[in-house]
C-alpha cells in the first residue's frame, strides 16, 4: 500500500498554528514506524503542485513543470485507443475582475449544468477551431480540448489558481491569452448568463486550461497510490479549522489502514505533500538505539512540518 497525502501541511503561519494542537495518533504511529527516505524539493511557484508530479512518476511518466498530460493520459484510461494528438481539459471558470488582479473562485461554485455548458461549448467552438483546437464535451465543468499548439504548453493546475491572483499563472501562448480575452467579450452578453445572473448565480465568463500534452502510450498498469483528498479543499480555501477536522478523517481511515499493512508485514510506503515539497516514507530496518529513541519520543506531524 502506498499513501498519497496531498496538503499534509501548507507553509502558511494559520496553517501551522492549527497544527500544533492536532491529535493525529495512527499517522504517529505510522511514522513511529517508519523512515523518511526522500525529500523531493519544490516551489509554490512551480505550474504543478508536488502531489501531482509524485502520482505522474509513478504512473510511469516522466513530467516536467506545467507538462503532465493528465488530459489525454485519463482518455487512455478511460479505453480510448492512444494516439499522438495534443490535448487539455479546459475548466469553465468565472474570473473576478479588480484593480491590478484577477481572481478565480472555485469552478464548482458554479454548480454548471449540463444543458448550460453544451450551449456555451457550442458558442466557443468556431473561436477555437479557428486556432486548430477543437474542444469536446466531458461533463458540465470540464471539456476536452484538443490541437497541436497544446503539445508544448505549460498550463498550471486548477490547484495554484483557485482563490488567488490568476496573472502569474496566465498562459505564455499568446493564443490562448488572446482566446480568454475573446471569450469574456463574447460570454459577457450570452444569454445562458443572463439566465444565470437572473437566479442569482454567477455567470461563466472565462476558462481555464490545464493537463496538456501528449500521452502516446497504453494505459498504466502499475498500482496507484491512494490518495487521501480530504485536506486539498480546506487548505486551497485557507479554512484550517476544517483542514484539522479533515485530518481526523485522514488518520482515522487512510493512516489506520497504512498502520495495519505495515504491523501484517506487507510493503507500505507514505508520502505527505505540501504546497512546495514531498517527503516519502518507507518501512526499513532500524538500529536497536533508534527503535528504544522512538519508543520514548513519538513522531509527529509537527516534527516533520518544517521540511515541507
Amino acid at each position: 500500500m502506498q499513501l498519497l497525502i496531498p496538503y499534509a501541511h501548507v507553509n502558511d503561519p494559520p496553517c501551522a498554528q492549527a497544527a500544533v494542537s492536532l491529535q493525529l495518533p495512527h499517522l504517529a504511529q505510522v511514522l513511529g514506524e517508519m523512515t523518511l527516505v526522500q525529500t523531493v524539493k519544490g516551489s509554490a511557484q512551480d505550474l504543478s503542485p508536488p502531489h501531482e508530479m509524485f502520482l505522474a512518476r509513478v504512473l510511469g511518466l516522466t513530467p516536467s513543470d506545467g507538462r503532465i498530460p493528465w488530459a489525454a493520459l485519463d482518455r487512455v484510461c478511460a479505453g480510448q485507443v492512444a494516439d499522438d494528438t495534443a490535448r487539455a481539459w479546459l475548466t469553465p471558470a468565472h474570473w473576478q475582475i479588480g484593480v491590478g488582479h484577477v481572481l478565480m473562485g472555485d469552478p464548482r461554485a458554479l454548480q454548471l449544468q449540463e444543458a448550460e455548458s453544451r450551449t456555451l461549448m457550442q458558442a466557443m467552438a468556431p473561436y477555437f477551431e479557428q486556432d486548430g483546437l477543437t474542444l469536446s464535451y466531458q461533463e458540465p465543468g470540464r471539456w476536452l480540448v484538443s490541437g497541436e499548439p497544446l503539445a508544448d504548453l505549460a498550463s498550471a493546475s486548477l490547484d495554484r489558481v483557485l482563490d488567488v491572483d490568476i496573472s502569474p499563472w496566465m498562459p505564455a501562448t499568446p493564443a490562448l491569452r488572446r482566446l480568454q480575452n475573446e471569450m469574456q467579450m463574447l460570454l459577457y452578453t450570452h444569454p445562458v448568463n443572463d439566465e444565470r445572473s437572473a437566479r442569482g448565480q454567477q455567470a461563466v465568463n472565462s476558462f481555464w486550461i490545464h493537463g496538456s500534452g501528449r500521452y502516446t502510450a497504453a494505459a498504466p498498469t502499475t498500482l496507484t497510490p491512494i490518495v487521501a483528498e480530504d485536506l486539498r479543499l480546506p487548505a486551497l480555501q485557507g479554512d484550517w479549522a476544517q483542514w484539522a477536522i479533515a485530518w481526523q478523517r485522514v488518520d482515522q481511515g487512510a493512516c489506520t489502514q497504512l498502520l495495519a499493512e505495515l504491523r501484517s508485514g506487507q510493503p507500505a510506503s507514505l508520502v505527505l505533500c505540501s504546497e512546495r515539497h514531498a517527503l516519502v516514507f518507507e518501512k526499513r530496518p532500524m538500529a536497536w538505539g533508534e527503535r528504544l529513541r522512538r519508543r520514548f519520543n513519538a513522531a509527529s506531524l509537527q516534527q516533520y512540518a518544517p521540511l515541507l
